[in-house]
């Protein structure tokens, strides 16, 4: 008899569970599911023979709600997580990279059995929920006259309930949530099938494809162009009434710093296509110039003759360089962007330990960066993409600022990581979680200002933004996916080129500053340098 309740407790808890944390209180579990109805009723309305349909319904019905539960299960995860629910049909494709990212944040030992858990949490629920529903048939076939009353009972009383709209604390009492919900996922898929086909075509077309080397950058001439990514930079970090001000006085700080170093910044917010994680959908829109919101859009466009601002540097003669801190193996996709050099953790000659996710302290990054591309001479101008990993999640052991000229092969960070709070000090707590994403932030911007201040010299062009919001652990629900922007440089003529964009001064762009889709950056990047303009500073090979 326990048995029995507990199998009924657990198949209306997965029929009326809803797919959001905010929902998830007890007031959600305190409705009447019309799918338990029509199952119970359909069982005790099947003949008995042959013997085993009944038995078949009720399993086949117990796979379809083990299934939704996981989905659930899924779009809680990725509410938090991503700030959207789960799809079926495009986020399978993350599961390897989902796995590295867990076992990269909390160690190989501890990463494992993380993943392990969830992997048997979804097993059990796709075994226990057919089991359950199952054992409920056999219960209310053996009870048959008990049970077809109670059915018709709580039917009609379900429809009176549905007609006269009565709410509870979690809306309706009379639940249809399930069939809705299974419904919708169905509904989708001719949506992505067609979306695929439209982007496909508008990967292939690309009004830059005949732009002629000559005539790209011509305002760049002789620059060194960096894109450097802050990793889950987002508006938060600037607008958050507890956490921001640090950030904003780092900000306004790097600024009088650059300042004093003869540079001037522009600042604005550009809006994310992603949002909480999966960083190089982000970084492959503001490359392309096409909105790459998906893992089957970005899995086109690599595969396609668009052409990034990294590929059109190169024609026009700049080296091109990838600079992914991140990767610990080969990166097949770089092809694509058309990279002359890409450097990750196995070939920038660190030696020092490991902070956690990030492999490296962004001060080493941006150092080695500098070593292995900048320093050396006779050299053709650079365009880089830099990747700042610092900030990514979890947001645990957080390097403290060393100075510059000891930074080396990174030895000096031996044994810091062991003094710094771990991931075990943070998570328990939803405020140090907050805290430590604005300190991340905070010493990844003060890396990046302490880089150009460093090294930084009349031929240095960086464009300084973050790809995505954080988690909704540290925004909050609903909180946009706006990320702050900025261009720096010492020559004048190079913002100048750029003074019709109405970018706000400094490093820090105000609340009604300019918002543009990410990717129009790109169009609109091309555009501002075309044509004659400044030629001083190191001189390009020319067009390739």
């Amino acid at each position: 008899m326990l048995l029995t309740v507990l199998s009924a407790a657990l198949v209306i808890a997965a029929l009326v569970a809803p797919a959001s944390l905010e929902e998830l209180r007890f007031g959600a579990f305190l409705r009447v599911p019309i799918e338990a109805l029509l199952l119970v009723g359909a069982v005790l309305l099947l003949p008995a023979h042959p013997g085993w349909l009944r038995g078949s319904v009720a399993v086949a019905a117990g796979v379809v709600l083990g299934v939704t539960a996981v989905f659930k299960l899924l779009d809680v995860g990725f509410a938090e997580a991503l700030n959207r629910p789960f799809d079926p049909l495009i986020d399978w494709r993350y599961a390897g990279s989902l796995v590295e990212t867990v076992r990269g944040s909390f160690g190989p030992r501890l990463g494992t059995l993380l993943v392990v858990g969830a992997g048997l949490a979804v097993l059990a629920l796709l075994v226990l929920l057919p089991l359950a529903v199952l054992r409920v048939s056999r219960a209310a076939v053996r009870h048959r006259a008990l049970a077809l009353p109670a059915v018709a009972a709580f039917t009609a009383a379900w429809l009176v309930l549905a007609l006269l709209d009565v709410r509870g604390p979690a809306g309706p009492i009379a639940s249809r949530d399930t069939a809705g919900y299974v419904s919708g996922q169905i509904t989708r898929i001719p949506g992505q099938l067609a979306d695929r086909r439209e982007f496909l075509a508008a990967s292939r077309s690309d009004p830059l494809r005949t732009a002629a080397g000559e005539d790209l950058f011509a305002g760049l001439r002789g620059k060194d162009v960096l894109v450097v990514f802050v990793e889950s930079y987002g508006r938060v970090a600037l607008e958050d009434r507890e956490h921001s001000p640090g950030v904003r006085a780092t900000l306004d700080a790097g600024t009088r710093e650059l300042e004093a170093a003869g540079f001037q910044s522009r600042s604005a917010f550009l809006t994310s296509p992603t949002f909480g994680a999966l960083s190089w959908l982000a970084h492959a829109t503001l490359q392309s110039g096409l909105w790459i919101d998906s893992q089957p859009r970005y899995d086109v466009l690599v595969t396609s003759p668009r052409l990034t601002l990294t590929g059109l540097f190169d024609r026009a003669g700049w080296r091109t360089v990838a600079s992914v801190p991140a990767n610990t193996r080969d990166w097949p996709q770089s092809e694509f962007y058309d990279f002359d050099q890409v450097y990750d953790s196995r070939n920038v000659g660190y030696q020092g330990p490991r902070f956690g996710y990030p492999t490296m302290p962004d001060q080493y990054t941006l150092d080695a960066f500098h070593r292995l591309e900048l320093a050396p001479q006779p050299r053709r101008p650079v365009m880089a993409e830099i990747d700042l990993i610092t900030s990514h999640a979890p947001w645990s052991r957080v390097p403290r600022l060393i100075d510059q000229a000891a930074v080396g092969d990174g030895s000096v960070f031996d044994g810091m990581p062991q003094t710094l709070p771990s991931e075990a000090d943070i998570w328990p707590d939803r405020d140090r979680v907050r805290q430590a994403y604005f300190d991340a932030i905070t010493y990844s911007l003060r890396a990046f200002v302490r880089f150009v201040t460093t090294y930084g010299d009349d031929d240095l062009v960086v464009v300084m933004l973050g790809d995505h919001q954080p988690a909704t652990i540290v925004t909050g629900p609903d909180a946009g996916h706006d990320v702050p922007i900025a261009v720096l440089a010492r020559d004048p003529a190079v913002l100048d080129r750029i003074s019709r964009w109405g970018w706000d001064h400094g490093l820090r762009p105000d609340p009604d500053a300019p918002v543009w889709r990410m990717d129009a950056f790109r169009d609109r990047f091309v555009a501002a340098y075309a044509g004659g303009g400044h030629n001083g500073g190191r001189s390009a090979a020319g067009p390739r």
